[in-house]
């Protein structure tokens, strides 16, 4: 998940927002400053009731943060680097670099996050209900008492052992723990997320039905996702065990065909994209890359402009580069390579060019390795 805009850094960790955070920010703003909070506290001014559902909205956001920083920091403390946060649509994600080393790492990790809103919302709730006992009501009680209950109700949903949420992960951990294999425990995890997301979108579709309205599609939509992230984690776990000991250096294509990005599209296209049969072409300079150039980019230029259009126009900036060394893990790469417009990876030795790393070259080391486990497997 891309953050459309930076918002600094917390604990070291880039923080990032994706631009779909408005529409539920929005959406929590406005159903409570329009329905819930009017309904429980009538006869306040409009402004009073749009000030209240911006303030829980914004803190509520805040909470999804620390429980996402508090991801960032244990796993951090546990040896795994951590690429970034993003808030989205559906919460907040920590991109971590690589696998927690065992089943406790991966319980802790898991664990901190329900944890954290749970003690949010039991922090929120304490205060309410002293405001009640002092006598206290009003917007000010409500919007407290709401931060409370959906805080808890977060922590309680992402116990749930099912992946990609924590308690997925939670399960992932006591698998692991009870079988020793890693695999079998992300494979145990991604079905259980599987077999929650039929469920909800099962309930969701039902409340649609019988007149719940939008909440009832917006727990299809929830169902949706989890069906989808599940089954990313279940072909990334199976991917992930094919590639485990293998090295970017065993996989990449060595010494690749390269270019300067002062040589126009036309150029490219004359004489090395026939010549060579390559889709990708990297541009150098005095060895170190700068750009990556792709069949799909040129493409898109006119036939009418190509002698005329350099490659530094049409390819990737540098700073878009996915970069990585030949000793670097092929599976701490792979999260990177995903997020790669372009697919590709770009080996580099003293930030020297010395290779490529493609789909196809993943796909190869994918084949190799699941024949490799099915030998191991069937020696046993």
């Amino acid at each position: 998940m891309r953050a459309s805009f930076r918002l600094g850094r917390i604990a070291g960790v880039p923080v990032g927002v994706n631009w779909s955070v408005l529409v539920i920010f929005l959406l929590i703003a406005w159903g409570l400053a329009a329905n819930q909070f009017p309904r429980a506290y009538p006869d306040r001014p409009a402004l009073a009731y749009a000030a209240a559902g911006l303030s829980a909205a914004v803190v509520f956001f805040l909470g999804l943060l620390a429980h996402e920083v508090a991801h960032a920091v244990i796993a951090k403390r546990n040896g795994i680097a951590v690429e970034g946060i993003t808030l989205w649509l559906f919460g907040g994600v920590s991109e971590l670099r690589g696998e927690a080393r065992d089943p406790g790492a991966e319980l802790r990790i898991a664990g901190i996050g329900p944890l954290v809103s749970l003690i949010i919302g039991l922090f929120f709730g304490g205060i309410a209900m002293l405001l009640a006992l002092a006598g206290a009501h009003g917007l000010l009680l409500g919007s407290l008492a709401w931060l409370a209950g959906i805080n808890i109700l977060l922590a309680i949903f992402n116990v749930l052992p099912a992946a990609p949420l924590d308690g997925g992960r939670l399960l992932r951990a006591a698998v692991w723990k009870a079988t020793g294999d890693r695999t079998k425990a992300s494979v145990v995890a991604a079905r259980a997320g599987w077999v929650l997301g039929a469920l909800l979108i099962g309930l969701g579709l039902w409340q649609f039905l019988v007149g719940a309205g939008v909440g009832g599609l917006w727990l299809a939509l929830i169902g949706w996702f989890l069906i989808g992230a599940a089954g990313m984690e279940e072909r990334q776990a199976r991917t992930g065990s094919a590639l485990r000991g293998v090295r970017v250096g065993e996989v990449m294509t060595p010494q690749p065909q390269t270019a300067s990005g002062d040589m126009t599209v036309a150029d490219f296209v004359d004489h090395y994209l026939f010549a060579y049969r390559h889709s990708t072409l990297p541009l150098t300079e005095d060895g170190r890359p700068v750009g990556l150039v792709t069949l799909d980019r040129v493409r898109g230029i006119p036939a009418d402009r190509r002698a005329t259009t350099t490659l530094a126009e049409v390819s990737c900036r540098a700073d878009e580069l996915v970069l990585a060394a030949p000793d670097e893990a092929l599976n701490d790469l792979l999260p990177r390579l995903s997020e790669c417009a372009d697919g590709r990876a770009l080996v580099v030795t003293d930030q020297r060019l010395v290779g490529i790393v493609s789909p196809s070259d993943i796909s190869r080391a994918v084949q190799r390795g699941s024949m490799r486990e099915q030998m191991t497997t069937g020696r046993r």
